[in-house]
């Protein structure tokens, strides 16, 4: 197994976890961009029903929450993440109207036209984009908005090494004019799309793994796939920096007609 090959879904599950329960965020991404992504959103009142899959510990949850009417639930398949989540509501006095539960989002605990609103912040890619959107529709109310921040290219042709890397990873990353036909085929009138700026991937998600890596890697030192999974998280890091212009994160916002 070696950096060229391996995805962060061969590695050990309980190792996943505790690295990234360290990190306020599981994923790229800001509060200003969670803001921004909400200032397309309408008609959201203390009574909306909100769902964020694949919400990790919160970090984006609990800005959502700050920002928005209405009674969240977060929904992850890691208990770790969850613990984490809702001890956060807590500390921010949210677990009134913020709960985090344990599921997986092929099996979402919602019934038909529950949700004014489904968010998910670059977790999406765990069911596919394309299966996501059509799946979580039923339970959005017609007028309801899915948001999600989803691997894109930006560009139609780009170098070998990123495309190969990226083809491995997620094979479903597509450019951003797909991704919005995707949305339209799947029911749903696209709101707003943008891309997240860089400092979403740098100052938000890279960076704060710097010392992340250094504590994980003394706690585990001998391990042999504590060390793999820095060297892929590291890899991943330094591809960003040399491909950035080719690819990134989007988000898209859908209202469901």
């Amino acid at each position: 197994m070696n950096e060229e090959n391996t995805s962060i879904h061969d590695f050990d599950f309980n190792l996943i976890c505790e690295y990234f329960s360290g990190l306020e965020r599981q994923g790229p991404g800001s509060p200003e961009v969670t803001i921004k992504a909400l200032s397309f959103i309408d008609n959201l009142t203390n009574d909306s029903q909100i769902a964020d899959i694949g919400c990790g510990t919160g970090g984006q949850t609990m800005v959502l929450a700050g920002n928005a009417a209405g009674q969240i639930t977060g929904i992850d398949l890691f208990p770790m993440f969850i613990d984490l989540f809702n001890l956060n509501a807590g500390n921010l006095n949210l677990q009134n109207r913020v709960k985090g539960i344990v599921g997986s989002m092929e099996n979402l605990p919602f019934k038909d036209e529950q949700l004014d609103l489904i968010w998910s912040e670059g977790a999406i890619y765990n069911t596919g984009f394309e299966n996501g959107i059509n799946q979580w529709r039923r339970f959005l109310k017609t007028g309801g908005y899915i948001a999600v921040s989803e691997a894109s290219w930006f560009t139609e042709e780009r170098p070998d090494e990123i495309d190969m890397f990226w083809t491995h990873e997620y094979p479903e990353i597509d450019t951003i004019a797909n991704k919005v036909a995707q949305m339209q085929k799947a029911g749903y009138i696209p709101a707003a799309t943008f891309i997240l700026p860089e400092n979403c991937w740098t100052r938000h998600f890279y960076e704060p793994q710097v010392p992340a890596q250094k504590n994980f890697l003394e706690k585990y030192a001998g391990n042999k796939m504590a060390q793999q999974l820095i060297e892929n998280q590291r890899h991943e890091a330094q591809l960003y920096y040399r491909y950035k212009a080719y690819y990134g994160y989007a988000f898209y916002i859908g209202k469901k007609i």
